[in-house]
């Protein structure tokens, strides 16, 4: 499995920045991990559907989302398609609903993700009170600013209540690890 690894952080390192060739890498990366022999079929099998669900989750995410709401970054490239309602809490069938995700920088997915941010149905910012000031601001959120990226549809509104619910982390006693 460590070979097959390096391979895939290979291919990830010679992987091409325009946008345009992303699917092509990714062919890429799958057929390496398709043929790599040392890996038993049944790994290699479960390892390529996982990718292949990660590209679909994407590109439905695509079909609604087109940039990252707080930076406003709009290459494929520098965005991660990250679930609003975590994969681990979601049935097959969210995981893979665009609705279900947002295109955020990697800075902003990882404060998305853990609960730092999040944003209310009408598009206003939710910063958590347990967020370090002084990080945010390194990574370009400024607590005390009203920022609105814009309204969500129906379904995004939806997993964005679970995700104030149960992932934003709102008072030090009740913080979500």
């Amino acid at each position: 499995m460590a070979d097959v690894g390096n391979q895939v952080r290979q291919i990830e390192r010679d992987s091409p920045a325009p946008e345009r060739d992303i699917e092509e890498w990714e062919r890429r990366v799958e057929t390496a991990i398709d043929t790599d022999g040392t890996i038993p079929q049944t790994e290699r099998t479960a390892l390529v559907q996982a990718r292949r669900g990660q590209g679909l989750f994407r590109d439905n995410v695509r079909s609604i989302e087109h940039a990252c709401r707080i930076t406003r970054v709009e290459r494929m490239e520098h965005l991660i398609a990250s679930h609003i309602q975590p994969w681990r809490d979601s049935s097959n069938e969210q995981r893979l609903d665009g609705e279900n995700g947002l295109l955020l920088t990697p800075t902003v997915d990882h404060l998305f993700d853990k609960g730092f941010i999040s944003f209310e149905n009408t598009g206003q910012l939710i910063v958590s009170p347990v967020a370090d000031p002084v990080s945010l601001k390194r990574m370009g959120i400024d607590r005390d600013a009203r920022v609105n990226v814009g309204a969500f549809s129906k379904g995004q509104r939806q997993y964005l209540e679970f995700h104030r619910k149960n992932v934003l982390r709102m008072a030090r006693g009740l913080a979500k690890g």
